[in-house]
């Protein structure tokens, strides 16, 4: 029997979580204009790509969910369209708050966020679909909380924002579990077009406060966040998807956190306090812990610990 060389995927895994790493970048280069402003061309340019991808190389795909849709039954119906609905909206909740707290309070507090989410999905997992969880998994918890504590008792507002974050693209992950009959690439496609249906008659209102006007340089870098740090690393994390598990690529994700971490003290210049890097150090062990025992025991919510975008990994 043939052995399928899974070097690719692991490859096209690592690709993804790097580029997103790096995604303070795009964003720190956009901080003159509104998070709002930038979120609106984001979705917009995003959908663009999205719409092109789907009706050029996916036309199958983009049959087949219409067709599955139409047959199925007046509850599943209504359960598509309310889940998809709810994923484009705390997609935007949750690119919003990122964009926000990456430009306007610290890269540490966005990198934190993603560290949560993970646990934070598993125990929305146990407690709306009922997924088991292991005895080392809630001491995991227990120990996030704590962290959660102790940045909560220096600065609430990072602790809230950071919450903010993990909950809503938590949330959206519940959302696609529930879905997970469909196609990812063609329910994102969808999510972002009810995304944009919602925000494009506000654009006036995103955009107030803009103080610099719309330019080359900010279309560059918006059209490098939307294709580079949005499009590009989603199809690598699918494609990935296809022959590693979701506990790996679970544990692959906290590569982008971490390395947010690291631009923001190395590159940035951010600094902290003893209690945040306490805060920090027990999220990281909680981590570890979190994953332990992640091949040796079949686990129903594997399926929950993904990244972002979707999905799909699209966070950020």
């Amino acid at each position: 029997m043939n052995t399928i060389d899974k070097k690719p995927y692991y490859a096209a895994g690592l690709a993804a979580f790097i580029i997103w790493g790096f995604i303070p970048f795009p964003l720190k280069a956009l901080a003159a204009y509104p998070s709002g402003q930038i979120l609106y061309f984001r979705v917009a340019l995003s959908v663009v790509l999205l719409l092109l991808i789907c009706l050029v190389f996916r036309k199958k795909q983009v049959k087949s969910t219409l067709a599955s849709v139409k047959s199925s039954q007046p509850k599943d119906r209504r359960k598509f369209i309310l889940y998809t609905f709810l994923g484009g909206a705390l997609l935007t909740v949750n690119w919003l708050s990122f964009i926000y707290v990456i430009n306007h309070i610290n890269i540490q507090t966005g990198s934190f966020s993603y560290l949560l989410c993970p646990i934070i999905t598993a125990v929305l997992g146990f407690l709306l679909l009922k997924e088991e969880l292991r005895l080392n998994q809630w001491i995991a918890i227990a120990l996030s909380a704590i962290s959660c504590a102790l940045i909560g008792s220096g600065e609430i507002t990072s602790l809230l924002f950071s919450l903010l974050i993990a909950l809503s693209y938590a949330f959206y992950l519940i959302t696609q579990r529930i879905l997970k009959d469909y196609d990812k690439i063609v329910l994102l496609t969808l999510q972002l077009l009810l995304s944009f249906a919602f925000i494009g008659p506000f654009y006036s209102y995103f955009s107030a406060g803009a103080t610099t006007a719309l330019g080359p340089d900010f279309y560059l870098n918006i059209g490098l966040l939307s294709a580079a740090f949005t499009v590009l690393p989603l199809f690598l994390n699918l494609f990935a998807l296809k022959e590693l598990t979701s506990g790996t690529i679970g544990i692959l994700m906290y590569i982008n956190p971490i390395l947010n971490f690291i631009m923001a003290f190395l590159y940035f210049g951010e600094e902290t306090t003893t209690l945040k890097v306490l805060a920090y150090l027990i999220i990281f062990i909680s981590v570890i812990i979190y994953n332990l025992n992640l091949k040796g025991r079949k686990k129903r919510g594997d399926g929950l610990v993904i990244p972002p975008v979707g999905t799909t990994a699209v966070g950020k």
